[in-house]
C-alpha cells in the first residue's frame, strides 16, 4: 500500500502537470476569444459590404458633380477630380460595365444544369470552386490596386493615361468572372438545400471537417495563425451571403410563404454550427500542438482595431473599413454583383419604388451606425493594447535614401500631422506600423513603397 501511494506522488513533476492543465484551460477559452474576434471580423466585412451598396453611390455622384461644376466655374488651375474620386469612379463604372453583363448570364440554367449532375461531381466541383475563391481572392486585390494606383499615380504626360484601359479592362475581366463564380457557388449550394435526401448537404458538411485534417498537424507561428483567423472570417462571411441567396431564391420560388422558412432554418443552422465548430476545433488544436496562447486572439483584435483607427484620415484612399477588410482578402465588389438578389425581386408601381427607397435609407443607417460603433470599440481594443501612443508617432525629418524624393507641389499637398487630432498622414501611418513590436511589424498594407506615393493617395 505504501508502494502504491507513493506512486501518486505527482510534485516530482510539478512542471510538467501545470504546462498540461494550462493547455486544458487554454483549449477552454479558445472558443470565446475566438469568437470575439470573428464578430469583430464579420463587422467589419459588412461594414465593407454595405459600403459598396450605400456610401459608394453617393460618392460617385459627388465625383460627377465635381466634375461638371468646376469647368464651369473657371478653376482651370484646380484638379479635376481627388485621387479618392478617381477610385470612386473606377469602381463605379467597373459595377456598372459588369452588373450589366451579368443579365447575360442565366441563373435558372445554370441551376438545372448543376442540379443534373451526379452527387460526387457536385461535390467535387464545390471544392475546386473555394479554392478558385481563394486564388482569385488573393489575385484579385492586386488587380484593383494595381488599376487604383495606375489612375492617380503623378504622370508627366497626358498620354501616360492609356496605361489605364489595360488595367481598367483586366479589373472588369476579372469582377465578372469572380461574380460568376459566387454565382455557381451560390447555385451548387442551392441544389443541396433543394435535394430530397439531404446527401449532398452532408457531404458539404463533412468537407468543413477536412479541414481540420490538413490544418492542425502543421507547424503554425503567430503570423501564420493570423492570416488563417482573417481567412476564416472571410470564408464565414461569404457563406453566410451565400446561405442568404440561397434562402431569398426558395423563398421567391414558394410565393415568399413563410412557412417554408421555418423548413429552411434547421438546414441552415445547421450549416452555420458546422463552420463554427470546424473553426473552434482547428483554433483549439493549432494552439495546443504550437503552444500558443489564447491572449493571441486579442492581439489579433487590437492589430485590426489599430489599422482601423489610423485609417481616419481627411484624404483616405478608400472607406476606412475597406482597407481593414482588405487584409482578410475579402473583396466585396464580386459579391455585390449576384444579380439572384435582384432577379428575386419585382419592383412595379410607385409604391415599389417607395419602398425601395426606405430600403436604400436603411442601408445607410446601418452602415454608418455599424462604422460609428466600430470606431468606437476599435478605439477602446487599442487603448486597451496600450497603443495609442504609436497614432501620433511623427516621422522622421530626413527620408531615406532609397525612395524617391517628393516634387515641391507634392510637399505643398502633402497634409500636416496634428497630435490634437486623430488623423495621421500615411507616411506616419506606414512609419508607425513598422515602429511596433516584432509581431505587429509583419502586418502591413499591400500598398506600393510609400515613397513612391504623394502623401495624398493613400
Amino acid at each position: 500500500n505504501q508502494f502504491k501511494q507513493e506512486g501518486y506522488f505527482l510534485e516530482h513533476n510539478e512542471a510538467k502537470y501545470k504546462e498540461r492543465r494550462e493547455r486544458v484551460y487554454t483549449c477552454m477559452r479558445i472558443p470565446k476569444e475566438l469568437e470575439k474576434l470573428m464578430i469583430f471580423g464579420f463587422f467589419l466585412c459588412a461594414d465593407a459590404f454595405l459600403y459598396v451598396f450605400t456610401l459608394l453611390p453617393l460618392r460617385v455622384l459627388l465625383a460627377l458633380l465635381r466634375m461638371l461644376t468646376l469647368p464651369c466655374c473657371g478653376f482651370s488651375g484646380s484638379q479635376l477630380l481627388q485621387p479618392a474620386q478617381v477610385c470612386d469612379m473606377l469602381k463605379g463604372l467597373i459595377l456598372l460595365l459588369c452588373f450589366s453583363m451579368m443579365h447575360y448570364v442565366d441563373y435558372s440554367m445554370m441551376y438545372h444544369l448543376i442540379r443534373g449532375q451526379s452527387v460526387i461531381k457536385l461535390y467535387i466541383i464545390y471544392n475546386m470552386l473555394e479554392v478558385a475563391d481563394r486564388l482569385f481572392s488573393s489575385f484579385g486585390q492586386d488587380i484593383l490596386d494595381a488599376l487604383y494606383w495606375t489612375a492617380t499615380e503623378p504622370k508627366e504626360r497626358k498620354r501616360d493615361n492609356i496605361g489605364l484601359i489595360p488595367h481598367f479592362l483586366m479589373a472588369v475581366f476579372y469582377v465578372f468572372l469572380h461574380s460568376i463564380l459566387i454565382m455557381v457557388q451560390a447555385s451548387t449550394l442551392n441544389v443541396a438545400f433543394n435535394s430530397h435526401n439531404k446527401s449532398l448537404l452532408t457531404i458539404m458538411m463533412s468537407n468543413n471537417f477536412v479541414e481540420i485534417k490538413g490544418s492542425v498537424f502543421k507547424k503554425f507561428e503567430k503570423n501564420n495563425l493570423f492570416q488563417m483567423s482573417n481567412s476564416d472570417i472571410k470564408e464565414r462571411f461569404t457563406s453566410y451571403v451565400l446561405l442568404l441567396i440561397v434562402c431569398l431564391r426558395n423563398m421567391e420560388q414558394f410565393s415568399w410563404n413563410p412557412e417554408h422558412l421555418w423548413v429552411l432554418l434547421p438546414d441552415v443552422f445547421m450549416v452555420v454550427y458546422s463552420e463554427v465548430a470546424v473553426d473552434i476545433i482547428k483554433h483549439a488544436f493549432i494552439t495546443k500542438f504550437n503552444d500558443i496562447p489564447a491572449d493571441v486572439y486579442s492581439e489579433y483584435r487590437a492589430s485590426l482595431a489599430f489599422d482601423l483607427v489610423s485609417s481616419r484620415q481627411k484624404n483616405a484612399y478608400t472607406d476606412y473599413s475597406d482597407s481593414v477588410a482588405r487584409r482578410m482578402g475579402f473583396i466585396p465588389l464580386p459579391l455585390a454583383l449576384i444579380r439572384v438578389v435582384m432577379s428575386s425581386m419585382k419592383v412595379q408601381g410607385a409604391m415599389s419604388y417607395s419602398c425601395v427607397f426606405l430600403f436604400y435609407l436603411g442601408l445607410v443607417t446601418m452602415k454608418v451606425l455599424n462604422s460609428i460603433v466600430l470606431l468606437g470599440k476599435s478605439c477602446v481594443y487599442v487603448k486597451r493594447a496600450k497603443m495609442e501612443e504609436k497614432l501620433f508617432e511623427r516621422p522622421p525629418t530626413a527620408p531615406p535614401a532609397s525612395a524617391k524624393s517628393p516634387s515641391r507641389a507634392d510637399v505643398t499637398r502633402c497634409p500636416k500631422a496634428s497630435e490634437d487630432s486623430m488623423d495621421v498622414t500615411c507616411s506616419a501611418l506606414n512609419i508607425s506600423s513598422r515602429q511596433q513590436d516584432p509581431f505587429l511589424s509583419r502586418f502591413v498594407f499591400r500598398f506600393p513603397h510609400p515613397g513612391s506615393y504623394p502623401c495624398r493617395h493613400l
